[in-house]
């Protein structure tokens, strides 16, 4: 559809699987670490990975995840084709046919803090974080994944996805007829220009390694054409970026009601 513009040279079954109200990571000293990194920024802009720690790190040093996407603003040029997308401020999302789409606002500030799109028996939930500039924080968060998940009585497993690491979650599911059971999911991490997108695939996209066929690859197919729009507000890493109402929908809405 669209792909990265040459860069100049140096100067589960129930698909509420995750909440989003919380941030990332939790820093009681938000002041002193806001965007800290910004003063050791490389001349491009550019993540600067320090040396991998384990396999998984080495796996998300390997090579460039994001070379088909998801993207940054400043990495495509959107008006080269005639697509329709739906602006959500930070994130621009080109919808697919049969898509259906819910969007996790807080009634407070009337904001989105996660989008849940639909294919069928599967889903993905979408967040966008703010993140370092030249260090990853995928370790990090894995991390908090994992002790959030062996608290909830859960499993997780590492292994090497369509995006890097990915991340696999059984977590304990309502009981059903007295029985208890899991909730599978599967976990893709991507970091870009001072930004992290998380997607959490649900439902059954979540019990296969594909993401070549069917709504797997529908859903995978959506998430890469995901262009983030950060924008230059200074912010801590791990803090949830907020998503506007698009235009479009907010008429809708207004409409319906009359």
């Amino acid at each position: 559809m669209f792909g990265r513009k040459k860069q100049a040279a140096p100067v589960e079954d129930d698909l509420d699987e995750d909440s989003v109200d919380e941030d990332l990571t939790e820093d009681d000293d938000e002041d002193d670490d806001l965007d800290e990194e910004e003063a050791d920024e490389t001349e491009d802009g550019s993540i600067e990975d320090e040396e991998p720690k384990d396999e998984w790190e080495i796996l998300d040093a390997s090579r460039d995840w994001r070379e088909d996407g998801p993207f940054d603003i400043t990495e495509v040029d959107l008006d080269a084709d005639d697509v329709q997308r739906l602006d959500f401020g930070s994130l621009i999302v080109t919808p697919f046919d049969g898509m259906k789409m819910q969007m996790q606002v807080n009634e407070a500030t009337e904001q989105v803090q996660a989008l849940l799109v639909v294919a069928e028996q599967s889903a993905i939930e979408v967040a966008l974080f703010a993140a370092p500039l030249r260090s990853s924080m995928l370790p990090e968060v894995r991390d908090e994944m994992r002790d959030a998940t062996h608290a909830a009585g859960g499993t997780m497993t590492l292994v090497e996805g369509p995006l890097g690491t990915e991340v696999r979650r059984k977590l304990p599911a309502p009981e059903s007829e007295g029985r208890k059971g899991f909730q599978p999911s599967r976990t893709w991490l991507v970091q870009g220009p001072r930004w992290l997108l998380r997607g959490v695939l649900m439902g059954q996209s979540a019990l296969t390694d594909s993401v070549t066929k069917g709504e797997a690859q529908l859903l995978f197919e959506f998430f890469c054409n995901l262009v983030v729009r950060r924008g230059d507000t200074p912010r801590v890493p791990g803090e949830l970026i907020g998503l506007d109402i698009p235009a479009a929908v907010l008429a809708n809405v207004v409409e319906q009601d009359r």
